[in-house]
């Protein structure tokens, strides 16, 4: 999708595992992140929440 990453990508540019990612997105720490399915798709833009 266009303007969005995946959580792989984004573990990787906030250097930190893709399962911080995922709990990140489930306790609603990053704007934007939405859950499509069974995968979270994150605005490129996002910034990693803490």
């Amino acid at each position: 999708m266009e303007g969005y990453i995946t959580v792989q990508e984004a573990a990787e540019k906030w250097g930190i595992t893709p399962r911080q990612v995922q709990i990140l997105c489930k306790a609603n720490r990053i704007v934007g992140a939405t859950r499509m399915s069974r995968i979270w798709i994150i605005p490129e833009n996002a910034k990693k929440g803490s």
